[in-house]
């Protein structure tokens, strides 16, 4: 990913722009095309694909520099990046050629379907229901919580496909979401970040031909989990962005005022509570690059890792940003800050794939398994 191509769409399309995504509680399908066009619709995809084939260590700060600017919009790009990965390198070739240039350009948007109302992070329970009858599928059920949900046309859905069998019946499907049966809910009114999408899908008797099958019972679970691995260390990644430019604003806010007879910048206690923020940045951001390292070299506690990465990073980021915005004042409060904005990306970081409760367990279970 090139590094001045990153920097121009992230100054020209999400800054100034991403004030009127929050009032509008939606991101134009064009912002995503421009994001095709600088190559982000196709970070992990092979080159000769038309991706970039970067691992996730190379990820990371492409994650971080989106999300400093806005983790909702970043976000967003996450499971749509993750599908088009699983075109490229899993679907049988007449999906490749159907979707995976349009993925890539941004004309053709992704989202991952796996929580439900009544199910949410143990995934092994979803009711969602994929029926085979006379050689087609027929898919029934209800999904929440799903990024990208207002804008998405395509959907990679999780079904379970033997009731009663858990994690082994379930596949995961693609579905275009005009199909007949397809019903979106309105997007969700949230504490903020509505540039991710997120709302409901349901199906109704939605049918599907064989070849929308992308994962078969067996596979998609682990498949689905894998992914999950994957972005909970780019969720890690995007709570960096968020710290760093909180603490950015906030030096420099206090450079810049004085009161009490000198500037706040020399105000120790002010300093101090900074320089908190500055020692979580760096932690959190040690913690991501070695969950990175340990999923693109196969560890086998890379799970644990990408788990202590995202449970840290979300606390240090909200922690972090409540604190730069003591140091603002009530200005903080203002939407003509991007600390509000922030608040609401990091509160919104300790659910996303799976919430800080998850990582406990997953660490605890690695502790006692020993």
């Amino acid at each position: 990913m090139d590094k001045a191509t990153l920097t121009h769409f992230i100054e020209s399309q999400i800054e100034p722009n991403v004030a009127q995504w929050e009032r509008d509680r939606d991101v134009p399908m064009e912002t995503f095309r421009k994001a095709g066009q600088a190559g982000l619709c196709g970070l992990m995809v092979p080159i000769e694909e038309g991706g970039s084939n970067l691992p996730l260590s190379k990820l990371v700060p492409v994650f971080e520099q989106l999300a400093y600017s806005d983790m909702g919009f970043a976000f967003a790009l996450i499971p749509h990046n993750n599908l088009s990965n699983a075109i490229a390198r899993e679907s049988a070739p007449s999906l490749n050629s159907r979707y995976l240039q349009a993925m890539l350009s941004g004309e053709l948007l992704g989202a991952f379907l796996l929580t439900e109302p009544d199910v949410g992070s143990d995934a092994s329970r979803i009711k969602t229901r994929a029926e085979l009858r006379d050689g087609r599928w027929f898919l029934n059920g209800e999904k929440s919580w799903v990024t990208n949900s207002s804008r998405a046309g395509l959907l990679r859905v999780y079904a379970q496909t033997e009731p009663g069998s858990g994690a082994r019946g379930i596949a995961a499907f693609l579905v275009d979401a005009d199909q007949a049966g397809v019903k979106r809910s309105s997007s969700y009114d949230m504490l903020g970040g509505h540039a991710i999408g997120v709302g409901g899908v349901s199906f109704s008797q939605v049918e599907l031909d064989q070849g929308q099958l992308l994962s078969p019972a067996g596979v998609a679970y682990a498949a689905a989990m894998e992914a999950i691995g994957l972005a909970r260390v780019l969720v890690a990644a995007l709570c960096a962005g968020i710290l760093k430019r909180a603490l950015d604003v906030s030096v420099e806010r206090l450079a810049q005022r004085h009161a009490f007879g000198g500037r706040l910048a020399d105000k120790q206690g002010l300093r101090w509570m900074l320089a908190d923020v500055a020692t979580n940045l760096n932690a959190a951001r040690a913690l991501t690059d070695i969950a990175a390292s340990a999923i693109d070299s196969n560890q086998v506690d890379c799970i644990v890792h990408a788990a202590h990465a995202k449970k840290f990073a979300a606390r240090a980021a909200t922690q972090g940003v409540e604190q730069c915005m003591q140091v603002f004042g009530a200005d903080g409060l203002l939407q003509t800050h991007p600390l509000a904005r922030h608040l609401a990306g990091a509160k919104m970081a300790h659910y996303l794939d799976g919430s800080t409760e998850v990582q406990n367990l997953l660490i605890s279970k690695a502790l006692f398994d020993r």
